[in-house]
């Protein structure tokens, strides 16, 4: 199947054709057809396989043979991130060069005062963080009422970052009758509940099995000792020559201090969080797909906004709590038909977090020991992996994390506990 037969106007077939691609992808080819006839749409795909051609194409051909001008956005897309949220736009840029459809993005971190002035301008498709398009909105400075489809990207992650109640309040501002389309990558009952309040008699598009990484990923643990994981990282990196790595801390503090030791160590090294501006988080992203450097460390602020074609390794420096966020994270690796390879440094105290992420997968990580370093002792317990394939299983989520509106560092959620009676007589305390 071509673009061609997918009925996209020429205009838009020029514009893929000049990103390099022939044919559509599987998510492209089951999603676009059903967004051009006008359906509510759910999709699940792999991160790395078209998902955002796969909903901004049809968008923008909606729009445009509409040939309706309006100064209020009439396409809004939701995104968790900032870093998502400027590729998702960048994608409709190049995608729509050729069109007359006005798009922008808005997030925290920078001015408001240029993005108040671009809107003030008109804008057909807007692109925004849900936190500072609400800022927007209470400053009176975003009309949505004009809204006639609407995108949630990457709606899992919005949710694990604690927007749910963001885009409660964003839903209020649009109109009832409209098109939606959700996209994730992972299922979950949240995700579920959140697709019946969203979604009117949705079209299923399901281009991959669920919450399974990309079948073209190469993934290793190496069990190693928790103060020797620095120096085995670097030792990687140099006897294996990799050109370049992402590599996934938990904290930004540690972000920090890992780039600087490996920059110490000979290896050119930059951290990104949400500590750090967007300008220099953009810097340094730019540079680091420029092969300026040879190793970028981040957060999970990261984990859904960065594209890099043949990207070759994905390091999870520190597990992550969530086990869906190791599918997120490795999926920056192994793209659009590559292969790619995930390295997990597994200390002993992390076989609490790499089991739930074995269950999620179905199987079992390889496991391999790095010479001359102490190797962390995370013996198989089969217990551990006997409901590994049970049919329809579902990783516990650990929901104790919460986003920081348009800035994507997780957090603990504090542990609320009922006061005691002015008896002095205690009550039993419960988790919220």
């Amino acid at each position: 199947m071509s673009f061609e037969n997918l009925g996209l106007l020429p205009s838009l077939q020029k514009s893929v054709f000049a990103k390099g691609y022939t044919r559509p992808s599987l998510i492209q080819k089951k999603a676009i057809p059903f967004i051009l006839q006008g359906k509510d749409v759910m999709g699940g795909a792999q991160t790395g396989t078209g998902k955002t051609a796969a909903f901004a194409l049809p968008v923008l051909q909606i729009l445009e043979k509409q040939n309706r001008r309006e100064r209020r956005p009439r396409a809004l897309v939701l995104a968790p991130t900032r870093e998502l949220a400027a590729q998702v736009f960048d994608n409709f840029q190049e995608y729509g060069q050729h069109l007359h459809q006005r798009c922008q993005v808005v997030f925290g971190g920078v001015n408001i005062n240029p993005q108040i002035d671009t809107l003030r301008r008109g804008v057909d498709i807007l692109v925004a963080c849900p936190g500072r398009l609400l800022d927007l909105a209470g400053r009176h400075s975003v009309d949505l009422s004009a809204v006639e489809i609407l995108i949630l990207d990457e709606a899992d992650r919005m949710l694990d970052m604690g927007f749910i109640h963001d885009i409660r309040k964003v839903l209020n501002l649009l109109p009832q009758k409209r098109q939606n389309l959700l996209f994730s990558a992972t299922y979950s009952p949240e995700i579920q509940k959140l697709a019946q309040k969203v979604l009117n008699d949705p079209v299923m598009v399901d281009a991959s099995p669920r919450n399974k990484p990309a079948e073209r990923v190469n993934q290793t643990v190496y069990t190693v000792a928790q103060n020797q994981k620095r120096h085995a990282l670097a030792h990687l990196i140099k006897s294996e020559a990799w050109p370049q790595a992402l590599v996934f801390t938990r904290t930004k503090h540690g972000a920090n201090r890992l780039a600087g030791q490996l920059t110490k160590q000979g290896i050119d090294a930059e951290a990104i969080h949400g500590n750090k501006s967007q300008t220099a988080r953009t810097k340094s992203l730019a540079r680091f797909k420029e092969n300026e450097i040879r190793v970028l460390v981040a957060t999970d602020i990261a984990a859904r906004g960065i594209d890099i074609n043949e990207l070759p390794h994905v390091v999870n420096f520190d597990l992550p709590n969530v086990p869906e966020d190791y599918i997120h994270r490795i999926g920056r690796t192994g793209r659009a038909g590559a292969i790619g390879n995930a390295v997990s440094l597994v200390a002993d105290a992390e076989r609490n977090l790499l089991n739930p992420i074995e269950r999620l997968l179905g199987r079992r990580i390889p496991r391999k020991i790095i010479d001359g370093f102490v190797a962390a002792s995370i013996e198989d317990d089969p217990a551990d992996h006997s409901d590994m394939l049970r049919p329809n299983y579902h990783a516990p989520r650990n929901n104790a994390s919460a986003g920081d509106r348009d800035n994507a560092i997780a957090r603990p959620q504090r542990r609320r506990f009922r006061p005691r009676r002015r008896n002095n007589t205690p009550t039993r305390t419960s988790a919220a």
